[in-house]
């Protein structure tokens, strides 16, 4: 965002960059839709700085989450005070094995093939977590582990080991465990969208308060063109991910200015003609 003192104070450039000739930088921690790509929360922070990193943020929006919902991330929330709490809300996960924490597959009941029920022990109560919250927290914590083989393509690593908190290998296979991690790349590709296509990667608003309206008047358009496209999907009987956000919000600013000066019967077929155009 541009280099003003309002936003310094309140998004510091990282101390990686030199003074003067840095840019303040915010951090973003967003819970998208797997099924539409909408998305459903957002915590905003400094880029650095005590409890400003992922983790920390996204403690902030455990209480937008559902019971019965799937939470899939990367490694870093793939702790046991991590998951704990979702659990205690009747939310599973789904994450990559953290890179500290060992595993082995010869212990543990045995489901398969690389695939195992653990048993998780409460560790020391880490500086961020207050006391209370501590203690409701479970002793310990059954985990599923598991290896899996990537022979996707463009991937750059050919194995993954997760973890999670969906147990049962009948209801939940090895398999569609693994297909389901898959699917989070298309998070990524709904951040891509969000920072690249609709340009929020650098803000243009010079007091914090404007930086805040401006992200989220971005994500307010973003969300309305996935709900078009949600539309769009159901009324051609295909799913959402299967469509071009980057293709949606072209035909919309095509038929932007026909739909704005048609009425009645003629402006109802034009939506109807632009559903079509976004779910081809």
């Amino acid at each position: 965002m541009p280099d003003t003192a309002a936003n310094q104070e309140v998004f510091p450039q990282p101390s990686s960059q030199k003074p003067g000739v840095g840019f303040p930088l915010a951090r973003l921690v967003a819970v998208i839709s797997l099924t539409t790509g909408a998305l459903r929360a957002l915590a905003v922070g400094p880029y650095s700085g005590k409890e400003t990193g992922e983790t920390a943020l996204f403690r902030t929006l455990w209480d937008q989450l559902k019971a019965g919902e799937i939470v899939l991330g990367d490694r870093y929330f793939a702790s046991f005070c991590g998951i704990a709490p979702l659990v205690q809300r009747g939310i599973d996960g789904l994450f990559r094995m953290h890179q500290k924490r060992k595993y082995d597959f010869r212990r543990g009941r045995l489901l398969g093939v690389e695939d195992h029920v653990v048993c998780w022990t409460k560790p020391e109560r880490p500086d961020w977590m207050d006391e209370a919250l501590y203690a409701q927290l479970p002793e310990e914590l059954m985990i599923r582990e598991l290896r899996v083989k990537i022979q996707n393509d463009g991937f750059r690593v050919n194995e993954l080991i997760l973890v999670t908190t969906m147990l049962d290998p009948e209801v939940y296979t090895k398999e569609e465990l693994a297909e389901l991690f898959l699917q989070r790349w298309n998070i990524e590709l709904g951040v891509r969208s969000i920072k690249s296509v609709m340009q929020m990667d650098v803000l243009r608003c010079e007091t914090p308060s404007m930086v805040e309206k401006e992200i989220w008047m971005h994500l307010l358009a973003y969300n309305l063109i996935r709900t078009l496209m949600a539309r769009g999907a159901a009324a051609h009987k295909k799913e959402p991910r299967q469509l071009s956000f980057k293709g949606a919000m072209q035909a919309l600013g095509t038929f932007r200015e026909p739909l704005q000066w048609t009425q009645g019967r003629r402006r109802a077929r034009l939506w109807e003609v632009l559903l079509q155009v976004i779910a081809s």
